[in-house]
């Protein structure tokens, strides 16, 4: 989301256009996290969690795939119809990520971790959160340079990957007492 600029910068649109997307990205993530508020104890957490591995893999394969067909192409800019493709499933893929593994990433453990530890296995969980977003945003520019739409393929690997560690290892808490 805080590349959505230089990502609609390197589609060929505008300077104004990606600003817009910037801005678009955004209300999409508001808008979702209030979905993931109303949804988490009437869908579950897993289920939310699934269903947005699904959205996520998808959006990404499809960005993937139609940053690889543009690349063979050697033109300069993108026709409009795959351009606002491309917007859309960013926007998919910010919705899905908003109502699940935004917000559920910070709620999961806080109900998983027994009382006596929950602070200090909290504290964790910010610790690995921020370390790597902050990997992620360092690393993210220059990965897309060198793995061009690639980049898009390599996610979406890691998208199947948080799946399979979701159908695993995460356990629902959905009316379960917090005690």
């Amino acid at each position: 989301m805080f590349y959505a600029p230089v990502l609609f910068s390197t589609l060929g649109f505008k300077s104004d256009a990606s600003l817009y997307s910037a801005v678009i990205t955004g209300a999409v993530n508001v808008l979702s996290t209030l979905v993931s508020v109303y949804f988490v104890d009437k869908a579950g957490r897993r289920m939310l969690l699934l269903e947005a591995c699904v959205q996520m893999f998808v959006s990404q394969m499809v960005i993937g795939t139609v940053l690889g067909l543009k690349v063979q192409d050697h033109s300069d800019s993108l026709n409009k119809g795959l351009g606002v493709l491309v917007v859309v499933m960013v926007c998919t893929f910010v919705a899905s990520f908003a109502w699940s593994w935004g917000p559920l990433g910070w709620l999961i453990p806080s109900e998983t971790f027994p009382l006596e530890a929950r602070s200090a296995g909290q504290s964790v969980t910010v610790f690995t959160n921020m370390l790597f977003t902050f990997i992620i945003a360092q690393g993210f520019l220059s990965m897309m340079c060198h793995l061009k739409f690639g980049i898009f393929f390599f996610f979406s690997a890691w998208v199947l990957a948080m799946a399979i560690f979701t159908v695993l290892l995460i356990p629902e808490t959905k009316n379960i007492p917090i005690e």
